[in-house]
């Protein structure tokens, strides 16, 4: 047996906004990806405003992924760029639901309030050793 002991599995609200935090980083990778491609077969009508779509969705790509990856490795400092990348989706849900899409709006509000919730939790932040 080794001198080392095992390191302590994370808490349940923990392990649940990493893999949240993952899940919503893939679909905006796939929505990216969805978005260049279109991008490309499009007509050049309004560039500017495509590619600075494109560009957001690929920056909150790499948010989420970013933050799911310093959560998993518990980097106390991730946690509150997760708190706001979940609480800016809440506005986002919320004007597609009351503006025809809530097939759209109340999953992404939903998602975003649950992530919001699992980060807030006191097991969360005992966890990445904030007091």
């Amino acid at each position: 047996m080794s001198g080392t002991a095992a390191p302590e599995q994370a808490p349940a609200t923990l392990r649940w906004a990493v893999r949240l935090l993952f899940v919503e980083g893939a679909g905006l990778a796939l929505l990216t990806l969805l978005f260049v491609y279109f991008d490309l077969t499009s007509e050049w009508t309004a560039a500017e405003i495509a590619l600075s779509t494109t560009g957001y969705l690929a920056l909150m790509t790499v948010l989420f992924l970013s933050v799911a990856v310093a959560l998993h490795r518990r980097r106390r400092w991730a946690r509150g760029p997760g708190i706001v990348a979940q609480m800016l989706q809440m506005p986002i849900g919320w004007t597609m639901l009351t503006h025809g899409q809530p097939l759209i709006g109340v999953p992404l509000f939903a998602l975003g309030l649950a992530g919001a919730i699992l980060l807030f939790a006191p097991s969360t932040r005992i966890a990445l050793g904030i007091r």
